[in-house]
């Protein structure tokens, strides 16, 4: 008998039960830790923005992926960003075009276990909302309204301005036990393409 055969005979059951618990989840995590886990629809489906009291508002629509990989990484207690970036920029002719403002609306998702809910989080405010299912809570986040972006003020006149919107959805910060877990995985990291539309100013 070579040492490692009498290793693993000396090997108490609970304990050999143990160690095949701790693969099965690595690998599971493995599963749910790839980047292609976010294939599906990414997209701004449209934006606008709205002129009110001397302040630029924007309304959007985004499309999320929904697969069950991700609900199972959530469910495993990975967390989820999701990121809106806005762009408006100065058109110049013989230049680079100027950017004017460069925003980014940045939630948490999570999953709650003990309350069966699902939560996302306002970095910036802090504000929170609690959702029954993952759909609901997509729903939410691919919904944007009344996001103050610009002054009026900001623009010149006679100028040309553009407005970009692109979202994003990426792996947040993991607990210490999990980043044990999947310190080897690549990082989910997504954005969709830009959505762009002229200014009226």
């Amino acid at each position: 008998m070579n040492t490692a055969t009498a290793a693993i005979a000396r090997t108490s059951p609970s304990r050999l039960l143990q160690v095949l618990v701790a693969v099965l989840m690595l690998s599971g995590f493995v599963c749910v830790g790839r980047a292609d886990t976010l294939d599906g629809v990414l997209q701004v489906e449209s934006a606008v923005v709205d002129l009110d009291k001397g302040v630029f508002q924007l309304g959007a629509h985004i499309d999320y992926p929904m697969s069950d990989a991700i609900s199972n990484a959530l469910r495993d207690g990975v967390p989820l960003v999701f990121d809106v970036e806005t762009r408006i920029e100065r058109t110049r002719r013989l230049w680079m075009d100027a950017t004017v403002v460069d925003l980014t609306l940045r939630r948490d998702l999570i999953y709650h276990t003990v309350s069966d809910r699902y939560i996302v989080t306002d970095r910036q405010s802090g504000d929170q909302q609690t959702f029954a299912t993952l759909d609901a809570a997509l729903m939410y986040l691919g919904t944007v309204q009344n996001w103050p972006v610009l002054v009026e003020s900001q623009l010149e006149p006679g100028e040309h301005y553009t407005v970009s919107v692109r979202a994003g959805i990426r792996r947040g910060r993991l607990s210490a036990s999990l980043r044990a877990l999947l310190f080897w995985t690549d990082d989910w990291n997504r954005v969709s393409s830009w959505y762009t539309w002229s200014l009226t100013n």
